[in-house]
């Protein structure tokens, strides 16, 4: 096992589980219900294969997500929050919650700022 000194903050500890833009939006769609790749592809207009498959497996990994493949043809493979998944819910609404009260043009100026308009 992996020795180091882990952070005592909680919101480190967050981070290190679901860092990066696209952790918190799958977690988003995977609340929903259990969901096939393609599914969650379609859904997150703009993520690529490759950083689906690589969060995927990191939220396996670390106990968010549970894959379940069924030996059919052609494969199906559902994917689906585990009960430490699932606990992320009320975060994600506070989130969701305070996002909305952002005003539309300090997102403006925050997205300028970033060069991203």
């Amino acid at each position: 096992m992996l020795r180091c000194n882990l952070p005592s903050c909680g919101v480190a500890r967050f981070l290190i589980l679901l860092d990066g833009p696209w952790a918190t939006l799958i977690v988003r769609e995977l609340l929903r219900g259990p969901q096939r790749f393609s599914e969650l592809r379609t859904s997150l207009s703009g993520i690529s294969a490759h950083t689906l498959t690589h969060r995927l497996r990191r939220f396996e990994k670390s106990g968010l997500v549970m894959r379940t493949a069924f030996a059919e043809t052609p494969p199906r493979v559902i994917y689906e929050l585990t009960e430490l998944g699932k606990s992320l819910e009320p975060i994600l609404l506070t989130m969701n919650n305070w996002g909305q009260n952002i005003s539309d043009d300090v997102l403006r100026s925050a997205l300028v700022n970033n060069n991203e308009v």
